[in-house]
């Protein structure tokens, strides 16, 4: 990765330290952060600030906040340095977190708003790089908001989101976050000939690895990065022998005073001596060019694995030539003004398609009204899709097929222009190196010769759910409609046959077979990783295991990239936990068209289709946007000619390290879009009948470092998966009625309901205040939950457990309940339990990997992911399970 060396320009740090409160409780250690950080970024050891580019800024009020920012935002044009320390707070959802100066009251009277105040600050900043360091309580939950800036900035947080800190009240000489953030730029980290920002990052790690917060987690720092694809060095010092500052650094020190004097005084004597020319002098100085007008924002959505690539093309795209030139008849946009800023964000397949199917009601929150239509009746508001978007970019053309078949055939406020394919990716079946198909080629044997090597070699299918996941929709019409290496056709070609589609999910084992993406799948069989466990996933089963994946994600994983959740590795896997990419004759690859979304009665509908188009345009550009896509690990699309290109030169497909064929051919996407729904049809048919009982700590625990509002989106993630032939009940503990009784349980939606408006009603209660002041008796309760199970109606039951880390163990607890619950877990007929784990220890302690073994069932621990993690499990569980083949 390269660095970013801001030395010898322009540079600003502002020092945010609020220490004094008139009305909240006073942080003595902060009014000692600001002289610390000031001196050791001034430190001639450091060598990165000056000390007239450090600012403090010891706010009483909002507006001096606002007044300190507009100031550097506006001088610095190398690093701007943006630190906070002081109260930080967060509404009841968790978001829009609120810096709290010293004139702040507890209700947020007389607040700095972190994304509505200080993000459009930092987004009019003309320095090349951004660092901000939040040292507050819930300075983790200001990451969610990091996507609406667009400049390149790099966020430190001090701890993980939702949690209060301890900061302020330790002894003189600063609070314990600032004194090691001040140890390590001034010691510099050995082995290091700086310090960079990531460095910084795992330095704090592991400074504070024995802190712990208010909520007893430990204290973990958290870092976001928006805009930037390198790393911003924010300390020179060493503890080896320093090189000396390169000449050209202290020739620009040198001259930057030195000229700033000179054009001082040049202009001083122009004002006095040549009164009638000032004006023109003035008009003609370099910096004096108009200020640029507000670029018209473009919302562009797509699938959560690729949101990081497009992230990095939309950056690319908006300091490209392509959107800061001037253009004949946009005089009011001068040279080096963006026309277009794009926000890049992402859903799962479902939650996009219910989107656009009630696309009235999508409209009328982005236009702030709450209403569907003229006679103002209100609407339910939409789960999770985000801000309408202006464009689209799905995983593959099935997707768009798929969206427009359930929307509305009265008619919609969205129309959708699908104006063609920008980069495509192959489907993939990943088989362990150590269990390569000898006798199967790996580019063109039909899906049956490698279903039957698969079985040869036992191993089990993973595919993502298609029900969730554009992947996992290609791979089930793969399955489907070229099991025998045969063509897909187009119109009038006949949908799949019953019996193979029965076959074909047969062969996934249930629970867990189904994933929200490939991503997630494949960070859960990466080595290491313990965050998903149980029979049939983790790491302890990537040697038995075949994930359908693309191409680009197993290529990604092979390279130890970050994949899903889990982050980049310091270098590629060795090649015993690398997966072999094999290529199904026929398969359709992903082929990530672009879905112009307009929008009926937008006053501004021309210029956002134009827009749309020079982004198009500049998408399928080899110099724009194919450059930017191929270097992430897409194929690009075809030329002039027609003929598909091959991977160029830095691809990472040619790395032979990423196991896969850059020479494998590429099937572009033929099916009919009726053939497209007989395919999601004849999945839902292949599925059994299902049973969830979802089981649900709503003790006052819960309420602590804003575990609740995840709890409850979870549950409510995983009701989305209901219907007809997939009921569910919604049980919670500890009972209120029973207060004595750790057995108890309360029945909130009775077993059986397939209506998942009762669900929903019953965690609205809950988050509205139906938590219970006793301790949660997990084991008890999950007993009883098991119990209930094992003579349920049908072979297909579940139990999908919520839970933190407060298992209620105490001297009430049977001795011998433990061995009661391992006992019916193991007893037929299984019954798996999907858990979602929060706490700092998530799914890695000796209790849930017992009850995740004991029950064939997975585990998912808190994070931002957590709940399409968990609805993917959710929705395989109706799914053939292995003794059925």
């Amino acid at each position: 990765m390269s660095e970013y060396d801001a030395r010898g320009k322009t540079n600003r740090a502002l020092l945010i330290c609020v220490g004094d409160y008139k009305n909240l409780r006073p942080l003595p250690a902060v009014r000692d952060n600001a002289e610390q950080l000031r001196r050791v970024l001034a430190d001639p050891g450091t060598d990165l600030f000056t000390e007239d580019e450090v600012r403090v800024c010891k706010a009483q009020e909002p507006w001096e906040v606002e007044q300190a920012l507009d100031a550097v935002t506006d001088e610095a044009r190398g690093l701007l340095l943006v630190y906070f320390s002081g109260h930080g707070r967060v509404g009841p959802d968790g978001g829009n977190l609120q810096l709290m100066v010293g004139a702040s009251r507890s209700r947020l009277h007389k607040t700095v708003s972190w994304q509505d105040t200080v993000l459009p600050y930092l987004d009019n900043a003309r320095a090349d790089r951004i660092v901000v360091v939040l040292e507050c309580c819930y300075a983790g939950n200001a990451g969610e908001a990091v996507h609406r800036c667009r400049r390149p900035l790099s966020l430190l947080m001090a701890a993980q989101p939702n949690r209060r800190i301890f900061s302020g009240e330790e002894p003189a000489g600063g609070s314990v976050f600032t004194r090691a953030v001040v140890a390590v730029l001034e010691r510099g980290i050995p082995g290091r000939r700086f310090v960079a920002f990531d460095d910084l990052v795992q330095a704090l790690r592991e400074e504070l690895a024995d802190e712990r917060t208010p909520m007893g987690d430990v204290w973990e720092p958290r870092s976001a990065k928006q805009n930037t694809t390198d790393d911003v060095v924010l300390s020179f010092a060493t503890p080896e022998v320093r090189p000396p500052t390169p000449l050209r650094v202290r020739l620009r020190r040198w001259l930057n005073p030195v000229l700033q004097h000179w054009i001082r005084l040049l202009l001083t004597l122009a004002i006095v001596f040549v009164p009638a020319t000032a004006g023109v002098v003035l008009l003609n100085l370099p910096g004096a060019a108009p200020p640029c007008p507000p670029a018209l924002e473009l919302r562009l959505l797509t699938a959560p694995e690729a949101e990081a690539t497009l992230r990095r093309v939309a950056f690319d795209y908006e300091m490209s030539a392509a959107n800061i030139r001037p253009l004949s008849g946009e005089s009011d946009y001068p040279d080096g003004c963006r026309r277009a800023q794009i926000t890049v964000y992402s859903a799962a397949k479902d939650q996009i398609d219910q989107g656009f199917a009630a696309a009235d009601r999508w409209q009328g929150e982005a236009r702030g009204t709450g209403r569907s239509g003229p006679d103002g009746k209100g609407v339910e508001p939409l789960h999770r899709p985000g801000p309408q978007p202006d464009l689209w970019i799905p995983e593959s053309t099935a997707d768009y097929d798929e969206a427009r078949r359930l929307m509305p055939a009265g008619g919609s406020p969205a129309t959708l222009r699908n104006t063609g394919p920008v980069a495509y990716t192959p489907l993939v079946v990943g088989i362990p190196s150590k269990k390569r198909l000898d006798d199967v080629e790996r580019a063109g044997a039909p899906w049956r010769d490698l279903l039957t090597g698969a079985d040869r070699g036992h191993l089990e299918l993973l595919r993502p759910s298609p029900v969730l996941s554009g992947t996992g929709l290609l791979h089930t019409i793969g399955l489907y409609l070229a099991n025998d290496g045969s063509a897909i056709g187009s119109s009038g070609t006949p949908g799949p046959d019953t019996a193979l589609a029965d076959r074909a999910e047969s062969r996934l084992s249930a629970p867990g077979s189904q994933y929200a993406g490939s991503t997630e799948l494949l960070c859960s069989l990466r080595p290491g990783v313990n965050g998903i466990g149980g029979a049939g996933a983790g790491p302890q089963a990537a040697a038995t295991s075949a994930p359908l994946v693309s191409e680009k994600s197993l290529a990604d994983f092979n390279l130890g990239r970050a994949t899903g959740s889990c982050p980049a590795l310091p270098a590629p896997l060795g090649p015993g936990n690398r997966y072999a990419a094999y290529y199904p004759k026929n398969v359709p690859a992903l082929d990530h068209p672009l879905i112009r979304v307009d929008w009926r009665g937008a006053a501004d509908a021309t210029p956002r289709q134009a827009a749309v188009g020079r982004f198009a345009r500049w998408l399928r550009t080899p110099d724009g946007g194919q450059r930017t896509l191929t270097a992430q690990g897409y194929r690009g699309v075809p030329g002039e000619d027609g003929t598909m290109p091959q991977p160029p030169r830095g691809s990472p497909l040619l790395d032979s390290r990423a196991e896969v064929d850059p020479d494998a051919g590429v099937t572009p996407f033929t099916a009919d879009p009726d053939q497209v729904s007989e395919v999601l049809d004849g999945y839902h048919k292949a599925q059994k009948s299902s049973q969830v009982l979802i089981l649900m700590d709503t003790s006052t625990s819960m309420a602590d470092g804003g575990k609740l509002p995840i709890a409850v989106g979870a549950a409510g993630r995983a009701l989305e998966m209901a219907g007809a032939h997939h009921t569910y009940g919604l049980w919670t503990f500890p009972d209120r009625a029973h207060p004595d009784d750790p057995d108890a349980v309360h029945q909130a939606v009775p077993l059986g309901s397939a209506d998942p408006a009762e669900g929903k009603a019953a965690l609205a209660r809950i988050a509205g205040g139906g938590l219970v002041d006793h301790g949660a008796a997990m084991a008890e309760a999950l007993t009883a939950a098991v119990r209930t199970m094992k003579h349920a109606k049908g072979t297909h039951n579940a139990i999908v457990l919520i839970l933190d880390q407060d298992d209620g163990t105490g001297p009430r607890r049977a001795a011998d309940v433990e061995k009661t619950l391992t006992g019916l877990l193991k007893g037929g007929p299984d019954v798996p339990v999907l858990t979602l784990a929060m706490g700092r220890s998530g799914c890695d302690t000796f209790a849930l990997q017992g009850l995740t073994g004991a029950s064939g069932g997975r585990c998912v621990p808190e994070g931002p992911d957590a709940p399409d993690q968990l609805a993917g499990f959710v929705g395989s569980i109706g799914t053939a399970a292995k003794g059925e083949r």
